[in-house]
Parts: structure tokens; C-alpha cells; sequence
């Protein structure tokens, strides 16, 4: 059966969840290696690399999360939803991921000399694990609209995903469960640094979490590579 002609305005809804997804998926593989050496109380070398990238991808989520939810460029041809559910999470991810890069750089040398450098670096996180444990509880009230309202459902014009548009539940379910893996891993954050603060090693809850951020973390890295194929499809279809 034809699809109806599906047209979209591109120059009045720039679109770069494509970057963003890499961007995030990577960024939280890379926390879920970084997390795992530190509470383990692993020799770490060059931490100047792990500044760099956490630096790099913390500056790309945070300009470009802060862009969208400061314009929402999606809301010009009816994604309004979309600067949401992409443009906060990842705002506040990639400041977080600054904030990671500047302590790297410029403290990190304070903690070669504790006794235990996985429990400092828990009492340090603390404090701000309260924001990562609130966003947390927002990514579950994403995954919660996204199953609700059916969100993420691909145009039929647009390839590979376009094939499941008249299911849209499916590709709502997946997109609203890696926010539901993102969430239990960022609730259950503090959690895991309280544990370490008062045991060494990395406890279940620390399992949980890595397993959660890092099959979200492959994920979204993979699915954002994809999207550079099927949204350049996407408009060359709507054009």
C-alpha cells in the first residue's frame, strides 16, 4: 500500500539527535570503565585521557543539549516533545561529564595520596549524586510518556525504522526502556557510593548499575549510528 506523502520543512527543524546519542551512549561506557577502576581501587594512568574525553563528549551534550532546550528546534514541524526528551537529559549529562573532565584535571592528584582513593572519590560524588538520582527519576517520567503517548514512532518514510510504523508501541518501548536503564542506574548511584564509603570494593548495587548505564551505553551509541543512515533517508524522502 503507498504511504501518504509525508513532506517536512528541514530548514525550520535542524536535527541533531544523532550526534547526541553517540555522544551519550559512549559517554556512559565510558563512565561505567572509569566507575569500575575507581571503586575496585585499580592503578590508574593517564587520567589525562579520561579528562580529554569526558571533556569532549561532556562539551558536545552540553552545547548541544542546552541549544534544544533553549530554542527547541524540534517543535517547528510538531516534536515539540522531542527538545524534552533530548535536549535536558543531555544537557545535564554532558555538564556532569564536564564537571567529571575539570576534577580530573585539576584534583585528581589529591587522591594518589589517600589511603583509599575509591572511598575519597565516593565522599567527593556525594554531593552531587543527589542531581544524578533526581534525573534519574526524570528518565523514568520520559519512559513513562513514551509508552503513554506512543512517542518515538518512526515516519513510514524513513528507512529501517519506518518498517515497524504500524507498531509504533515497538520502537516506543525501546527507546523508553534504555531511559528506564539509564534511570535505575542513576537512582541507584548513590547508593552504590554510600557502599563504597563504607566498604571497600564494588558491591551488587555497583554490578546493577554498571550492567544498566552500560547496556544503555551500547545501545544509544549503536542506534545513533544507525540514525545517521535512517534520518538523511528520512529527508531525502520528505524533501
Amino acid at each position: 500500500m503507498a504511504q501518504p506523502e509525508l513532506k517536512i520543512d528541514w530548514t525550520r527543524m535542524p536535527t541533531y539527535n544523532t550526534i547526541m546519542s553517540v555522544a551519550a551512549g559512549v559517554g556512559l561506557l565510558l563512565v561505567v570503565a572509569f566507575g569500575r577502576r575507581v571503586l575496585r581501587g585499580d592503578p590508574l594512568e593517564h587520567v589525562d585521557g579520561w579528562a580529554l574525553a569526558f571533556g569532549a563528549l561532556g562539551a558536545l551534550l552540553a552545547a548541544t543539549g542546552l541549544h534544544m532546550t533553549l530554542t527547541w528546534p524540534l517543535a517547528g514541524q510538531g516534536f515539540p516533545f522531542d527538545n524534552i526528551v533530548f535536549g535536558e537529559p543531555s544537557l545535564a549529562f554532558g555538564t556532569l561529564l564536564l564537571a567529571a573532565a575539570l576534577y580530573l584535571w585539576k584534583r585528581w592528584g589529591i587522591t594518589t595520596v589517600t589511603p583509599d582513593r575509591g572511598r575519597f572519590v565516593a565522599r567527593t560524588m556525594a554531593p552531587i549524586s543527589v542531581f544524578v538520582l533526581a534525573m534519574g527519576l526524570a528518565c523514568f517520567g520520559i519512559a513513562a510518556a513514551g509508552w503513554t503517548y506512543a512517542l518515538f514512532a518512526a515516519p513510514p518514510q524513513e528507512p529501517i525504522s519506518g518498517a515497524f510504523a504500524r507498531w509504533p508501541l515497538l520502537e516506543a518501548s525501546f527507546i523508553s526502556g534504555l531511559y528506564v536503564l539509564v534511570g535505575v542506574g542513576a537512582v541507584l548511584l548513590p547508593f552504590v557510593l554510600r557502599a563504597r564509603v563504607k566498604a571497600a570494593g564494588s558491591g551488587p548495587l555497583a554490578v546493577v548499575t554498571g550492567v544498566c548505564w552500560g547496556v544503555a551505553g551500547v545501545a544509544f551509541t549503536l542506534f545513533g549510528a544507525l540514525n545517521y543512515f535512517t534520518h538523511i533517508g528520512l529527508i531525502i524522502n520528505t524533501m
